[in-house]
């Protein structure tokens, strides 16, 4: 590794970072000449003052709990503290790894619940299905927002039950 990223990846974390996005996305490389596909991990988090800094990064062979873990102690052992909310595709080892790590809540991804949603639905109805679960989010509270959520679910039952219960979890 570059001198400069090795510095970037190891740098000490300083202060609160209360909002962490974390991800993996995997691509192909080049080991021992073969082609292989590599877990690549991200961490990007928000401090007190709302200024949004990429923290981390690694590369493993996969997304398995003992991955994250190993990924969110290196984040600790820099510094990262505070953290109050996780938010990720609700991959069950990133779940685990913040629940032993950092100890606190979860969310799942706005975006991610977007795809697994749209991929129940047909190509003719992702826009429908996008523009009845966007009406959720725009609500102006957790009740109306919750009210919502419930009745973009139960519309949907009868053409779309996978994605219905997609919604009820």
């Amino acid at each position: 590794i570059d001198e400069r990223v090795d510095a970037f990846l190891t740098r000490p974390i300083e202060g609160e970072w209360p909002y962490l996005w974390i991800d993996a996305t995997y691509l192909k490389v080049r080991q021992g000449g073969r082609i292989v596909s590599v877990a690549v991990t991200i961490a990007v988090c928000v401090n007190m003052d709302g200024r949004r800094e990429v923290l981390g990064m690694a590369i493993g062979a996969s997304e398995a709990e003992p991955f994250w873990t190993d990924f969110l102690r290196d984040l600790v052992r820099r510094g990262l503290s505070g953290v109050k909310l996780v938010i990720s595709d609700a991959h069950e080892g990133i779940k685990a790894a913040t629940a032993r790590v950092l100890s606190t809540s979860w969310q799942r991804c706005r975006v991610h619940f977007q795809r697994n949603a749209l991929a129940h639905a047909g190509k003719s109805s992702r826009r429908v299905v996008s523009a009845f679960i966007a009406t959720a989010f725009a609500q102006p509270d957790h009740a109306a927002a919750k009210a919502q959520w419930r009745q973009v679910a139960d519309q949907m039952r009868p053409k779309l039950p996978k994605l219905a219960t997609l919604m009820d979890g």
